[in-house]
Parts: C-alpha cells; sequence; structure tokens
C-alpha cells in the first residue's frame, strides 16, 4: 500500500504546428523543422515534474500519403533529437484515422481523433497522469476542445491573438518562447 500518489501531470503536445512547422503531413526528417523555443519549454515543464507527452492526427497516414511505418520512424528521430536536448518524451499518441477522408481501413470516426479526447485518457490511464495539474498546447480549436473533454487542466493555443477560437484557451500567445514565460517564468 503507497501512502502518497505516484501521479504526476504532463504537458500534452499537438505535434505538427507547435514541435514542427506544420507544411502539408510532414512525414521525412527532411522536411521536419522544430519549432523555436521547444526544447526550453520541454526542458522546464520537466523541472517542474511533468511528463512530455505528444498527442497529433495524422490523417495524412487514413489518406494515404504516408505509412505508419513512416510515421513512426520520424517519430523515433524526434524523439532522439529531443533527447540530445535534454528531454524525454514520455510517449507519442496518435490517431491516423478520418471518418471523412480516411481510406479503407482507416475511414474510421475515432474516438482518439482530436477534438475527441480520446489520446489525452489513454495517455491518463497508461501514465498515470493528473489531468487537473496537466497542461495542453496546440494550434487549432481542436486541440483546445479536445484538452477540455478530457479535462486538462489548461488548454493554452500558439496562434495569433486575433485567432478566435472556441471553446476558448486559458492561454493565447504567437510564440512557444511567449508561452513558455507564461507557463514557467519565476516568480
Amino acid at each position: 500500500m503507497h501512502c502518497f500518489s505516484t501521479k504526476r501531470p504532463a504537458l500534452f503536445l499537438d505535434r505538427d504546428g507547435i514541435i514542427n512547422v506544420e507544411t502539408n503531413y510532414v512525414y521525412r526528417i527532411d522536411d521536419f523543422v522544430f519549432i523555436d523555443g521547444i526544447f526550453d519549454l520541454c526542458r522546464n515543464a520537466m523541472a517542474v515534474g511533468m511528463a512530455i507527452v505528444v498527442v497529433t492526427n495524422q490523417a495524412g497516414i487514413g489518406r494515404g500519403y504516408y505509412t505508419e511505418a513512416q510515421f513512426h520512424e520520424l517519430s523515433n528521430w524526434m524523439c532522439e533529437r529531443f533527447a540530445e536536448e535534454g528531454v524525454a518524451i514520455d510517449a507519442v499518441y496518435y490517431c491516423p484515422y478520418h471518418a471523412v477522408y480516411g481510406i479503407g481501413k482507416y475511414k474510421v470516426d475515432s474516438f482518439d481523433r482530436k477534438p475527441n479526447p480520446g489520446m489525452i485518457l489513454r495517455a491518463r490511464d497508461e501514465l498515470e497522469l493528473l489531468l487537473e495539474d496537466s497542461i495542453l498546447i496546440g494550434d487549432k480549436a481542436s486541440d483546445i476542445a479536445a484538452a477540455r473533454a478530457a479535462k486538462v487542466g489548461r488548454a493554452v493555443l500558439m496562434a495569433s491573438e486575433h485567432v478566435v477560437v472556441t471553446p476558448k484557451p486559458d492561454l493565447q500567445a504567437e510564440s512557444l518562447s511567449a508561452i513558455n514565460v507564461m507557463l514557467f517564468a519565476q516568480s
């Protein structure tokens, strides 16, 4: 019997548009460009005891633009690059399905596809995470909606202040550096 909780919060990150520059279904290492500030943000999250978890829709698989094997190859490389920067990615969750544009077995209305909370809830269960103390950073309304549906503590939108999304994020900024300061600045 444990008298204390081993659960911890997480920093949930969308991939395309948050970790890397979004350029039409990135699946090749040569096309993957990290967004400035991602490593510092993650190091600061780790310093306060947060797990780092990627939750990404990957409709490009479902549409037949690239394979799951290609996605895994890129994800492994990405995690290695994070490790070189002193960041441990605890898990990468992805949803290859699309209810409208999916092909064959990928034409599914999946509970994992954001704005649904499936990937976040699986991460909570598999990694023993405290969602109410967690943060999700995304660049689309579907990211914020998934965070709300999963009851993640804070939902952060990286977008121009002129972009209005529903549901409303808790924080909004144009850069990861600004988000980093808002979330992790020492007072």
